[in-house]
């Protein structure tokens, strides 16, 4: 398990609010849950990529804010190397 941040609580697993434990997983959950239920009869196809291209971006963008625009601490959040976080960056148009 992550170490919980003394100025807020959050860990690997997720979030407090008001004393509750917001898991990331139940969040997903709950989004694709949603997702299904407004398909209206239409099929879904290729999933997984359509998951990673709706999540990726703000999570980078989301952990570069967090690190305050310090790649090397984003990279180390992200648990990958700098060079990929670069890469993904320039991807995402959200290079300096």
């Amino acid at each position: 398990m992550a170490p919980r941040k003394k100025t807020g609580q959050w860990s690997a697993a997720g979030i407090r609010v008001n004393g509750h434990e917001l898991p990331l997983r139940s969040h997903a959950e709950r989004a694709l849950s949603d997702y299904f239920t407004h398909l209206e009869g239409s099929h879904p196809a290729d999933l997984y990529n359509l998951v990673l291209r709706e999540v990726e971006e703000p999570l980078f963008r989301v952990v570069l804010d967090y690190a305050e625009g310090n790649q090397s601490r984003a990279a180390d959040i992200l648990g990958i190397n700098r060079g990929t976080l670069r890469k993904k960056l320039r991807l995402f148009g959200l290079a300096n």
